[in-house]
């Protein structure tokens, strides 16, 4: 009698080598997740940044910070802040936006009595972020915050 050899895998095979792959791109996707939020924080410290410089050309111009009743970037009466017509100075060409804004948005609050001093706050998603700020910094944040003042 001759033996005939068959070829292929058998099922445990199968299952072993399907249970390691799907282990292995659990890892990966976890950790392009934590990748993209740091990313976005990234860029929220950068936008805040960015508006900070603004508002300190505003200030240099008009000695006072704008005055902001809604307290949302951009969304705010921020008034001729980015766009002076009568003097024809720009002060920031386009306000940025958070990356997540179906979700989060930037923060202004204008302080003090004599309009010389302001807050600007993002919401994180990382929360081993050294920059964040615990819980309390803003009703809209989840967790973590950057602020940024006046300085």
């Amino acid at each position: 009698m001759k033996k005939v050899k068959k070829f292929g895998f058998t099922l445990i095979e199968l299952l072993v080598a399907i249970s390691i792959l799907a282990v292995l791109s659990t890892l990966v996707l976890a950790n392009l997740n934590s990748a993209r939020e740091r990313g976005r924080d990234a860029r929220r410290k950068n936008d805040l940044n960015q508006i900070k410089t603004a508002l300190r050309l505003y200030y240099n111009d008009n000695q006072a910070y704008p005055v902001d009743s809604s307290n949302a970037i951009p969304d705010g009466a921020w008034g001729d802040l980015w766009d002076d017509e009568a003097s024809g100075t720009i002060y920031m060409s386009e306000v940025p936006d958070d990356p997540l804004l179906s979700v989060y948005s930037y923060y202004y609050d204008q302080d003090g009595v004599d309009d010389d001093s302001f807050t600007l706050i993002a919401c994180l998603e990382n929360k081993n972020d050294d920059a964040g700020i615990d819980t309390g910094c803003h009703d809209a944040c989840d967790d973590w915050c950057y602020i940024i003042n006046a300085d």
